[in-house]
């Protein structure tokens, strides 16, 4: 009797929570149609009843870029008009005439022919004004509309109307389109006669091969005895690239990351799954705060493993795995579905999405809250924020150089710079002159160059509040000697950061001559966290010291 009443009990209760299941299940799918309901209503009374016209479509997508802004900026909406674009994101392959395009004023100019496509071999070069593509007039386009021109079937034909600086009747050129693949390694070699160094500027579906291509050359044709891999400003791609890249180095059958998400059968472990190419080679890894995603997956991967020595900057802190899933009318959403784990189980995400401040902020996860983890060596590293460098070498580069970068002065600056020198020697023979950077800074001066401190502008904000809360009244010139401090003197900081600008118009000028390759060849010239690299590769003791387990106090 005893035993019939207990399975009762274990009936009602087990019937209760099934039950309350179903419930909240049922309230939750009710939930979801009323709210939609009262979208479908509110557009519908908002479109017949606003004062103005409406554009449905327009007002829609801001709605719905508005909803997954609230989650992460990786969670995202793509339309099927913007497919194209998110299929290069993966593939790194369009069919055009391979060039960089930017908006001048309201007209559009090719800023980079690529090297070896369709518009370098017709001979457009940057600063050619696009009139018009076929009979289609764009000079008042937008470079969307022109980029969706150039665009186009592989062996089609396309005819631009462009005008060339210095030149003044406007010129025709023939191309034809083809298959564009943008190469990821855009270029590798050797340092120090023994050290060997390849750039990886993404993560597609051919950038391992491209690696692995590169890493052969060096090994078979130059004899290499070390490697520096450059990750920095990469801001990562598709995992299975990082997967093969870390499957060069170690042995197979390692993991080298792990996925876990809300839906368990969806959790993976990526395991290295081929004969590796060399797992003795010392290896040196460079990264800075743009390294992201993929990129962390490889250098905190192969940190994990004490297979490489990290130099430069913490990395981004991206931890985040990105899924695409397909929606109605051709389109889809690229949504976060999980979080990745490196080899010693430490997951680097800096920003906590999940808990947002009041006013909707996000704030980073606070050193003091990350947990230590050990690689296989028992070296601590520690999660959140990041991979960390085994040797730390900051990038300090002058805010001028940013604002010297988005502004037309330099651009044209070094278009005509080229109209007087038809050729340049090869880029380790190249010297930008004192006497043309003297011409530059006049240039500058002329054209009216300004730029615009932060600290300028805060203490602008600054000054608005004292005078509000009444702490300037007694003293009007409380601000004036800081002021003076931070306003900007054009001809003092051209002076005082004459090397880091005279390099950056270096490579912008040898770019116009060796493309993306000559202009990466000038940057390594000056590149401390390189030297910091082949320094730490030379001295096998130290290489071997910074990888192994600390010393017991």
């Amino acid at each position: 009797m005893l035993r019939i009443k207990s399975i009762c009990t274990y009936c009602l209760l087990f019937l209760s929570v099934a039950w309350q299941t179903l419930s909240a299940q049922e309230t939750s799918r009710f939930e979801t149609s009323k709210q939609l309901e009262i979208f479908n209503a509110l557009v519908k009374e908002v479109e017949m009843f606003y004062v103005d016209s409406v554009e449905v479509d327009r007002m829609i997508r801001r709605g719905i870029d508005a909803m997954l802004r609230g989650f992460d900026p990786y969670t995202v909406y793509i339309p099927e008009e913007e497919m194209d674009d998110f299929k290069y994101l993966i593939t790194g392959e369009y069919g055009g005439i391979g060039s960089l395009i930017v908006q001048r004023g309201q007209g559009v100019v090719i800023a980079e022919p690529y090297e070896g496509m369709p518009a370098q071999q017709a001979g457009l070069k940057a600063g050619d004004v696009i009139l018009a593509i076929d009979t289609i007039d764009v000079t008042n386009a937008t470079t969307t509309r022109v980029s969706e021109l150039l665009k186009g079937m592989p062996n089609s034909k396309v005819t631009l109307k462009i005008r060339r600086p210095g030149e003044n009747k406007p010129r025709k050129i023939d191309l034809t389109r083809k298959q564009i693949v943008e190469n990821q390694v855009p270029y590798y070699g050797v340092q120090r006669d023994s050290i060997g160094y390849i750039s990886l500027a993404g993560f597609t579906e051919k950038s391992a091969q491209e690696v692995k291509s590169a890493l052969e050359d060096l090994k078979q044709n130059h004899h290499i005895k070390g490697l520096v891999l450059d990750l920095r400003d990469n801001g990562g791609g598709i995992l299975d690239g990082a997967v093969q890249i870390v499957n060069f180095f170690v042995p197979k059958g390692k993991e080298v990351v792990s996925t876990r998400g809300k839906i368990a059968q969806r959790d993976r472990i990526y395991r290295t799954s081929l004969e590796p190419t060399d797992t003795v080679m010392p290896i040196a890894v460079l990264i800075n705060r743009h390294s992201a995603s993929s990129t962390e997956i490889v250098c905190g991967a192969l940190q994990d493993m004490d297979r490489a020595v990290l130099i430069g900057e913490r990395s981004f802190g991206k931890g985040l795995v990105q899924g695409s899933r397909d929606l109605p009318y051709g389109g889809k959403i690229k949504v976060t579905m999980s979080k990745y784990y490196i080899p010693s189980g430490r997951c680097i995400q800096l920003m906590d999405y999940s808990h947002r401040r009041e006013d909707g902020s996000v704030a980073p996860v606070p050193d003091s809250l990350t947990s230590v983890f050990y690689t296989s060596h028992g070296r601590p590293v520690r999660d959140g924020g990041g991979v960390r460098p085994d040797f730390e070498v900051t990038e300090k580069v002058p805010a001028m150089l940013y604002y010297l970068a988005g502004d037309d002065i330099l651009f044209d600056y070094v278009t005509e710079w080229t109209l007087k020198h038809k050729t340049i020697p090869p880029v380790d023979k190249f010297v930008y002159p004192d006497e043309d950077f003297e011409d530059f800074k006049t240039c500058l001066r002329e054209k009216g160059f300004s730029y615009d401190w932060n600290s300028g502008r805060y203490l602008n904000e600054l000054r608005e509040i004292a005078d509000f809360e009444g702490y300037t009244d007694n003293d009007s010139t409380l601000f004036s000697a800081l002021e003076a401090k931070l306003k900007p003197d054009l001809n003092h900081d051209l002076e005082r950061y004459k090397t880091h600008i005279k390099n950056f118009v270096s490579g912008e000028i040898v770019k116009r001559y060796y493309f993306r390759k000559g202009e990466i060849i000038e940057s390594l010239k000056t590149d401390n966290t390189l030297e910091k690299a082949l320094d730490v590769l030379g001295d096998a003791a130290l290489y071997r010291k910074t990888l192994s387990a600390p010393e017991p106090e």
